[in-house]
């Protein structure tokens, strides 16, 4: 099993950035790529970026480009999210995943992974 856990979410005004931060323990040798992905209420569960243990293969959701930057740190089976110039629509729970199996292609469907977080809430306000 591989626990992951996130920390790092709050709240900050449009414009404002956050790092979140995800921890994985376990049989963490698993997985072949980490990623975040994001749920507003209301709203399904949506890929915000994904990335190979490499670091070679990269997603991004197309409305975060240029904003976020997603890095791991393979010695502490860690993964980041930086985000700048935060927009209230960014607000939603944030979760960390981790997975094997599927190619880059699949990396913004939360079926392709296999370990998640519990979340931490991010908060934007205009």
């Amino acid at each position: 099993q591989v626990q992951l856990v996130e920390s790092g979410g709050g709240s900050v005004q449009a414009g404002g950035s956050l790092t979140l931060s995800c921890v994985g323990s376990g049989d963490t040798y698993r997985n072949t790529y980490m990623g975040w992905f994001r749920q507003a209420p209301g709203k399904e569960r949506e890929g915000v970026a994904a990335q190979d243990n490499g670091g070679v293969r990269t997603y991004y959701h197309d409305s975060v480009k240029g904003r976020f930057t997603i890095s791991q740190d393979r010695g502490k089976n860690a993964v980041y999210l930086q985000m700048n110039n935060l927009k209230p629509e960014d607000t939603a729970m944030y979760y960390c995943a981790a997975g094997h199996g599927y190619s880059y292609r699949y990396y913004a469907r939360p079926d392709a992974f296999n370990y998640w977080g519990q979340g931490t809430q991010v908060t934007v306000s205009s």
